[in-house]
């Protein structure tokens, strides 16, 4: 029969190791938000695995066809996942975008856009900002 002390001393160690990989995998998650298109746009990005939820970019104005790098926080898998929402630049071009994006590792790009009709109101406090 197996004693206590030598599923102990199997146990331990082995549990060390997930909270350790665990520890590790929580950390940050390196990734470029790209602007996808010709145009200007004001984007936003809320890092949905913090909690609470933070904006990473507030209305930051990314050029067309541009790159942001920013990090976000991984989950315990080591993932990243933000939310984001786009609006063109130009107040004379109300268009607008958003989306959602999750299984981040490092080194991966978001592409933002703003193809999509959106109403003036949410297009001028996005521009504001």
């Amino acid at each position: 029969m197996i004693s206590v002390s030598r599923i102990c001393a199997f146990l331990v160690p082995a549990s060390l190791l997930l909270v350790g990989a665990a520890a590790a995998a929580a950390g940050r998650v390196a990734i470029t938000i790209t602007n996808n298109g010709p145009d200007d746009v004001f984007v936003t990005v809320h890092d949905v695995n913090a909690h609470p939820h933070t904006k990473v970019l507030a209305a930051q104005r990314i050029n067309g066809f541009a790159s942001v790098p920013i990090s976000v926080t991984a989950n315990a898998a080591g993932a990243g996942h933000v939310s984001w929402t786009a609006a063109t630049a130009d107040p004379n071009v109300h268009k607008c975008g958003h989306g959602n994006k999750s299984a981040l590792v490092n080194d991966n790009s978001v592409h933002v856009y703003a193809h999509s009709n959106c109403p003036v109101r949410a297009h001028h406090q996005v521009s504001v900002n």
